[in-house]
């Protein structure tokens, strides 16, 4: 399981030092790493929340040479229209980050060329990933992460980036309400308090 750091002059306080590289985000990587390839020299990067899109944009622009437009779905239509003919005249790639995917336009001509673009999506994490994200997100806070609660945690907790990262959280908070440090039982209660208790499996 490999890391990418960010570039930190455009890290904002609250972004990780580093990027966990795992099955969900190796192709986007993969292809960030060569924007001259893209389709008309414009990629569209989407992935459910706290996956990592705009952290990994600024890694990509970080790299020298795109233009990067974040929260694209958000943005002007007939500026990111003026956008791509601007890509294509310049020979500059651009990368449009999205939380809608599929996204919805409605300019005509925007569209069509959207659907020629290269589609980025980072995917869901496997077991290997989310013992990375958890090992990665309990060491910005300074926790310890056991053997034995990653064993607990990563079937039971839930394959999103935001549900990952909020477990722990709950971690820290209830290590510090508690003023013990994070113990099995500590996952435990928080893996039942953001993700509700856990059901009996039916035999």
């Amino acid at each position: 399981m490999g890391q990418i750091a960010l570039p930190l002059m455009t890290r904002r306080a609250d972004d990780p030092v580093r990027i966990v590289i795992g099955n969900a985000n190796q192709t986007v990587i993969d292809a960030l790493s060569e924007p001259a390839a893209w389709p008309f020299l414009v990629a569209i990067l989407a992935g459910q929340p706290r996956s990592g899109k705009s952290l990994l944009a600024r890694w990509a622009e970080g790299q020298g040479g795109i233009e990067v437009c974040d929260d694209a779905d958000a943005a002007d239509e007939t500026e990111l229209f003026h956008r791509w003919n601007r890509a294509q005249e310049s020979g500059r790639p651009l990368l449009l980050v999205t939380s809608r995917d599929p996204w919805p336009v409605t300019l005509p001509d925007l569209r069509s060329r959207l659907g020629a673009a290269l589609h980025l999506t980072i995917g869901f994490p496997d077991d290997e990933m989310v013992a990375a994200l958890i090992q990665t997100h309990a060491a910005a806070r300074s926790l310890v992460v056991s053997e034995g609660a990653l064993t607990y945690l990563v079937p039971r907790v839930e394959r999103t980036f935001a549900g990952i990262e909020a477990i722990v959280a709950t971690v820290d908070r209830l290590s510090l309400e508690r003023m013990v440090p994070p113990t099995l039982s500590v996952w435990r209660d928080a893996l039942e308090a953001v993700q509700g208790a856990e059901q009996p499996r039916l035999l």
